[in-house]
């Protein structure tokens, strides 16, 4: 099981915005991490800064030299396929073959100001525009029509370095995503968040299953990344007390997640989105300490390097094939870094576990 990093950002400071994406992108490249995921993310605080990942993909890739630069996710419908895959044909350049993308649908019916014509259509239509961007990494032409009206033949430029472009299907564990990407050969981007290690266990089990089935005995058995909220210290009950204040700012703008840790505990009932955003703030407040205990304890790597060593011997025993440790979720950019080294051990002692499994 491989080690990556993962930025989603809750943190606008005033200066120095990308200092953490750019120095943990550097730590990763010379600690022998797999990967650095950016995604997409368009008019809102969290997840701000990037709105657009090939962008800060090509930042990553000219202070890299090894590690791999991943979009998790392009949100594909809000961009033509061309664009997509012009941009991150840069990409690879500039990385000299180390571009890969996680393609989602898109969530938030506020990024589809951008291409409102493709929101209704954004489900149905994502392996579709996968396919287009798939063949036109490979060079393939594509006839559109040009600005007169009139019918224009063309290929991207640069050409990629990779041949093939790496691709995962973003899920939320939600079956039929696994079952799609199994099909389709595609890899999968998934989180904890709203689905326990059981059940990842079960959707990975699948996954394989249908992989195996669609795409020969010769294509291995697909790839799964999970993202993961990481944070490593010395102690875990100072871990918990650094982590509370911007973990929970984090649940407090999902109300998805809050409504799935109330209804686990059996507080929650019946109860709705717009019946939320009615609460009250202590109502709000209580539900969010709620969630936060369950979700520190059960969708994170946590802790010690021995604790965050058993949340990773649990993940490889579910069939995760890579973790994408979130480190950027709000906790100050300076504290983040000054507690990678420990993150760096953590790899490491993974490493020499895994090599005796």
């Amino acid at each position: 099981m491989d080690f990556s990093l993962f930025y989603f950002a809750n943190n606008d400071e005033a200066e120095d915005r990308y200092k953490l994406l750019l120095e943990g992108a550097k730590f990763a490249d010379q600690r022998g991490f797999t990967a650095v995921w950016t995604p997409e993310r368009h008019f809102h605080a969290f997840g701000g800064l990037y709105p657009n990942p090939s962008v800060t993909s090509a930042a990553v890739a000219a202070v890299t030299e090894r590690v791999q630069v991943r979009a998790g996710s392009v949100v594909a419908p809000l961009h033509p396929p061309l664009r997509i895959a012009e941009e991150w044909s840069v990409v690879d350049n500039i990385s000299r073959g180390r571009a890969g993308i996680a393609f989602a649908s898109g969530w938030h019916a506020s990024d589809f100001v951008l291409r409102p014509q493709a929101y209704e259509t954004r489900k149905t239509a994502l392996v579709d525009m996968i396919e287009q961007v798939r063949s036109l990494w490979r060079l393939d032409p594509v006839t559109l029509p040009n600005g007169v009206g009139e019918p224009s033949e063309v290929r991207i430029h640069p050409a990629p370095v990779r041949p093939e472009l790496p691709v995962w299907l973003t899920s939320a564990g939600s079956p039929a995503t696994f079952q799609l990407a199994g099909e389709r050969g595609y890899g999968v981007l998934t989180h904890l968040l709203g689905q326990e290690i059981d059940v990842l266990t079960k959707r990975i089990e699948e996954y394989r299953t249908t992989f195996r089935a669609h795409n020969g005995p010769d294509a291995g058995d697909g790839h799964v990344a999970l993202m993961v909220h990481t944070f490593v210290g010395d102690d875990r009950d100072e871990v918990r007390e650094i982590v509370r204040e911007p973990f929970s700012r984090y649940l407090a703008s999902s109300f998805d997640l809050l409504i799935r840790a109330a209804e686990a505990a059996g507080t929650a009932g019946a109860i709705t989105t717009r019946e939320l955003r009615d609460m009250a703030p202590t109502d709000i407040d209580f539900l969010v300490k709620q969630a936060f205990d369950r979700y520190f304890d059960l969708s994170g790597m946590f802790g010690t390097v021995e604790d965050c060593l058993d949340t990773a011997r649990d993940l490889a025993d579910a069939g995760v094939d890579e973790v994408a440790c979130l480190i950027d979720f709000g906790v100050p950019h300076d504290t983040v870094l000054d507690s990678l080294d420990l993150l760096g051990e953590l790899h490491d002692s993974w490493r020499s576990f895994d090599a005796l499994r």
